[in-house]
């Protein structure tokens, strides 16, 4: 890992020696804030799975075109993004103040890498704007509760986001349960903007399998169908259930948009 590490309490509880999802997606991102390990755990997968690497930046494609649909048409101010991870370009942060200066914005993780990272993530794009880190785990969504009511006003549309995180929560009721439960104390008006892997080929299966061996927090890929199930009782924004590349994609100068092995979807709560 390349970068220093702002909080040096913070560099006992870093393990060097065991991968990390959020270290190995920097590595496929491009970026340089990750160690052999990762980089052996990710070439694991892209030996048996080489989309993953495309799907990794298209993620991040997505993820900027659903924030700014989100400050901009649908004039959300305020974002709860669990399982944030390592920064990278145009954060959550970034594309919604660029849009709605004032938006605020609660990260959620509680890889210690990224919370020693968070000082680049609390970085306001503007005066206006509030953003900030909570240290806690997906599978607590009460704590994730309640430390976002520090920051933002649940009497006001939320727009709580899981972007490539639930498949950290192998067992797939409780991770619709953990979605249910925190859009549960959102008001109407709420939007949940998910997205997930999707086994669509018996290669992607194998990958699991590769990527686990290495010590890799194991990850579960689910059908689209399962995705979908997220958003059950929400009222989805056009397109719906998509795969991610082909969720309102950017107009392209040469080629076609080509769809990936990860599926996601806004919904609204009504």
């Amino acid at each position: 890992m390349t970068s220093d590490v702002p909080h040096p309490e913070l560099a006992a509880k870093i393990r060097a020696d065991v991968p990390r999802s959020a270290r190995i997606w920097n590595y496929w991102m491009g970026g340089k804030d990750n160690y052999p390990v990762d980089r052996e755990a990710g070439d694991a997968w892209i030996k048996v799975h080489p989309e993953i690497v495309p799907m990794a930046r298209q993620s991040r494609q997505f993820l900027i075109r659903v924030v700014r649909y989100l400050a901009g048409e649908a004039g959300i101010r305020q974002f709860l993004d669990i399982g944030t991870g390592l920064p990278t370009m145009q954060n959550t942060h970034e594309v919604a103040q660029s849009v709605a200066p004032e938006s605020r914005v609660v990260y959620v993780d509680n890889d210690p890498s990224v919370l020693a990272h968070a000082r680049a993530l609390l970085t306001n794009t503007t005066p206006e704007g509030v953003t900030t880190y909570v240290h806690a785990d997906v599978h607590d969504p009460d704590q994730i509760i309640a430390d976002a009511h520090n920051v933002l006003n649940f009497s006001e549309p939320i727009a709580v986001m899981f972007m490539g995180i639930m498949g950290h929560v192998s067992d797939y009721e409780e991770a619709r349960s953990i979605v249910r439960r925190i859009m549960a104390t959102v008001p109407p008006g709420s939007y949940l903007a998910l997205k997930d892997g999707t086994k669509t080929s018996q290669a992607i299966d194998e990958a699991e399998t590769s990527y686990a061996q290495t010590g890799a927090i194991p990850y579960a890929f689910r059908s689209p169908e399962q995705i979908g199930g997220f958003f059950e009782g929400l009222e989805l924004v056009e397109p719906g259930l998509s795969t991610i590349s082909l969720w309102r994609p950017d107009p392209t100068e040469v080629g076609t948009v080509k769809p990936t092995d990860s599926h996601g979807a806004v919904g609204r709560k009504v």
